[in-house]
C-alpha cells in the first residue's frame, strides 16, 4: 500500500530505537510518560529535529496519572500542520512499546492528510506495524476535532477486530487491563 505521508513514516519501542539509527530519520516524535528520562539512544542517530510530549497511555482517568487531552491531540495536528512546510525525509515515532500512543499518533497525522481515507490509515498502519491498538480516546478526540463525524472510530473499532483476529494471544491481557472496552466480542 502507498504511503499516506509524503515521507517514509516508522513507529517503535524505546527498544528498538538503536535499529532506525541509520536510517536517515530526519524528525522524532517522542511520547512517554511524565517524568521519564529521555532515551539516550538519540546520541546514536544523525542531526534530527525532535519532539517529545508526555502523558501516560491510558484511556479512563485515574489518579496520578495524566491522560492525553484533547491539548495534546491539538499538538499532534499541529504538528502534521507544520511538518508540510519542512522538509522531511524520515519521520519515526515512538513511545515506549510502540504499540498505543505513536500509533495513535501516526493514525491521527495519516488521517489529517487524507479525508475520508480513515479506514487506509489503519490498513497501512498495519502495514508498517503489524500489531498495534491505537490509544482510543486519542482517536476519538482527533475524529472530533477533523470532524470526521465517527469514521475514525469506526476504522479504529475494525482495526481492533482484525488485530483480536490476528493478535488472539493479546486479547485475555487487553481484557484485564483498563483499556478491556475496547477488546471487540469475541466472535
Amino acid at each position: 500500500m502507498p504511503s499516506l505521508l509524503p515521507f517514509p513514516l516508522t513507529i517503535c519501542g524505546v527498544d528498538e530505537l538503536p535499529d532506525h539509527a541509520g536510517r536517515g530519520v530526519s524528525h522524532v516524535l517522542t511520547i512517554l510518560d511524565p517524568g521519564t528520562p529521555d532515551p539516550e539512544h538519540f546520541g546514536e542517530f544523525g542531526p534530527h529535529k525532535r519532539t517529545r510530549w508526555d502523558f501516560h497511555d491510558i484511556v479512563n482517568t485515574q489518579d496520578g496519572q495524566q491522560h492525553p487531552t484533547e491539548h495534546n491531540v491539538r499538538a499532534i495536528l499541529d504538528y502534521g500542520t507544520a511538518l508540510q512546510d519542512e522538509p522531511v525525509n524520515h519521520l519515526l515515532i515512538h513511545c515506549f512499546m510502540g504499540i498505543s500512543r505513536s500509533t495513535a499518533t501516526a493514525v491521527i497525522l495519516m488521517a489529517q492528510a487524507n479525508p475520508g481515507r480513515e479506514a487506509e490509515a489503519f490498513e497501512h498502519l498495519r502495514d508498517i506495524r503489524p500489531y498495534s491498538w491505537p490509544n482510543s480516546r486519542m482517536i476519538a478526540m482527533a475524529d472530533s476535532l477533523l470532524d470526521r463525524k465517527g469514521a475514525l472510530v469506526a476504522a479504529m473499532k475494525d482495526h481492533h477486530k482484525t488485530m483480536a483476529r490476528l493478535r488472539p494471544d493479546m486479547m485475555p491481557y487487553l481484557r484485564t487491563s483498563e483499556r478491556a472496552a475496547e477488546v471487540p466480542e469475541e466472535e
